[in-house]
């Protein structure tokens, strides 16, 4: 802690006046010449604030996060639609492995884009830069169709996860750009809660699809149609994305002037600002010297093993139990609706007894029993099998709340898209490890390996808990020392600024 002590009491007696233009937030430079009784935001004003930020910034943030998901795993439909079969039969004749490298590639794509478009969202305007992600990888979906080998799929997956890797980074850093600490987890809960309203509309339309085709002949077969519908939905509403978000709150079409002010004003408790496109060399080191950091990197691991398994292979998984392919599709869609549950339970519930972790990680202890039902039940108890498939979807809500810790725990704009980026790259390695657990016939070793990840993934959450606190307990003293002025707004990071709290 005396390393820590020094370099905040160095940063305490730093003014706005003493630092570069370039090394203050976005907001500082905004807010320098409005006088502060123009700022006073009564309970009254927060409150239609809030809620035309939720009427215009949510939906589509939920939408879109949606198609994120339904877009990746169209996979998982399609291979049992007719993707698999040999060219005769209409598919792309994948043999041995080869599914399960489709379902790994993605990841690579995404590791390789990880790094990279975190910088990227740092430099270029963040609505403009993700709409182009959006409409760029619903369009590369919608390529699909015309792939004719497992090479041809692979490179287009690769390149789907490559463009997706900018949504998960960029929403958090709008979530955190527009709301206050306290309602952050509540938001990202909301929108990511959208994966599950994927895998309902996801199984339904792939149920549709499959079925309907089976009754009138069409000219494309089913498993092309299904990646066809999500790229178009996707390019649609990347367009309406691009009209409707803006970068920040200065250039929102939807607020007057002095409500842009406000809502800057209104994210002050945050002691973050709304950003900075300089990169800065300190706080990147920071960021891969803290060990908040890398217990981040170890949960994201351990946690994405088992959904990239269970992301890719829910279908199969589903009719292994001794279930149709119909029945399959079909089934899969109530796991959507205990996640979306879940998640806005545990975020709603974090966010009002300010305890997002110890809420959260009861959804791990709900998916170790539901993964133990599928590993040890009998073949024969189908149903408990299936019951132990939807219980397992309760293991993202720790992602979830570990996700907007990243939002609300780590401060510096640089630091912040360098931990995202950090994150991100575990959560591809944890994807692109999960698929290979599937080995053949028998499912077991993936089962046992998701088990024990789980539990590993619970003694990580609570550690995360541990720490906050205790730097939270080493800040105490450190505010005696404090003074008046815009810290918030001199984009220093959660270690330099003694005002800064940790969430748990």
């Amino acid at each position: 802690m005396m390393k820590d002590a020094t370099r905040v009491t160095a940063v305490i007696h730093t003014t706005q006046e003493a630092v570069g233009l370039d090394d203050v937030d976005l907001a500082s430079k905004v807010l320098q010449d409005v006088e502060a009784t123009d700022l006073i935001i009564d309970d009254a004003t927060a409150a239609k604030l809030i809620k035309k930020i939720d009427r215009n910034m949510m939906p589509i943030l939920c939408i879109v996060y949606g198609l994120n998901f339904l877009d990746k795993t169209t996979l998982t439909y399609a291979s049992i639609m007719g993707l698999s079969l040999p060219h005769a039969g209409g598919g792309i004749q994948l043999h041995g492995q080869e599914y399960n490298w489709l379902a790994s590639v993605f990841y690579f794509g995404y590791l390789i884009g990880a790094w990279p478009t975190t910088r990227l969202l740092q430099y270029f305007p963040l609505s403009k830069y993700l709409a182009f992600n959006i409409i760029a990888w619903g369009s590369v979906l919608c390529c699909f169709p015309a792939a004719t080998n497992f090479v041809g799929a692979l490179v287009l997956r690769f390149f789907l996860g490559m463009l997706e890797s900018s949504v998960t980074p960029g929403f958090t850093l709008l979530t955190s750009q527009w709301y206050t600490v306290s309602e952050q987890g509540t938001r990202i809960g909301l929108w990511f809660s959208f994966n599950g309203v994927a895998q309902i509309f996801g199984g339904l339309l792939a149920y549709g699809i499959s079925n309907s085709t089976k009754t009138y002949e069409t000219a494309i077969q089913p498993w092309k149609i299904i990646f066809l519908v999500c790229g178009l939905l996707t390019v649609v509403f990347g367009a309406v994305f691009l009209w409707i978000v803006p970068d920040d709150q200065t250039n929102a079409r939807w607020l007057t002037k002095k409500n842009q002010l406000l809502c800057i004003q209104r994210i002050k408790v945050n002691q973050q600002g709304i950003g900075n496109c300089h990169w800065k060399k300190h706080q990147a080191l920071e960021a891969i010297t803290d060990p908040l950091t890398w217990a981040f990197v170890v949960y994201a691991l351990f946690a994405m093993t088992p959904n990239g398994g269970m992301t890719n292979f829910f279908s199969p998984l589903i009719s292994s139990f001794g279930y149709t392919a119909e029945q399959a599709l079909l089934y899969g869609a109530p796991g959507g609706a205990v996640q979306i549950v879940t998640v806005i339970l545990s975020g709603y519930l974090g966010d009002r007894y300010h305890n997002r972790l110890l809420v959260s990680s009861t959804g791990l202890l709900v998916a170790i029993v539901g993964m133990s039902l599928i590993a040890f039940l009998p073949d024969h108890l189908k149903a408990g099998r299936l019951a132990g498939f939807y219980l397992n979807q309760t293991a993202i809500c720790p992602f979830v709340a570990i996700l907007s810790l990243i939002s609300t725990n780590i401060a510096g704009y640089t630091k912040k898209t360098t931990v995202a980026a950090m994150y991100l790259i575990a959560y591809c390695v944890g994807n692109i490890v999960g698929p290979q657990t599937f080995r053949g016939t028998s499912w077991k070793p993936a089962e046992f390996t998701f088990i024990g990840c789980y539990i590993i993934c619970f003694v990580d959450v609570l550690f995360i808990r541990w720490y906050c606190l205790r730097l939270n307990r080493g800040k105490v003293a450190l505010i005696q020392q404090d003074m008046e002025g815009n810290r918030q707004w001199l984009d220093l990071t959660d270690r330099e600024n003694p005002n800064f709290r940790y969430r748990v």
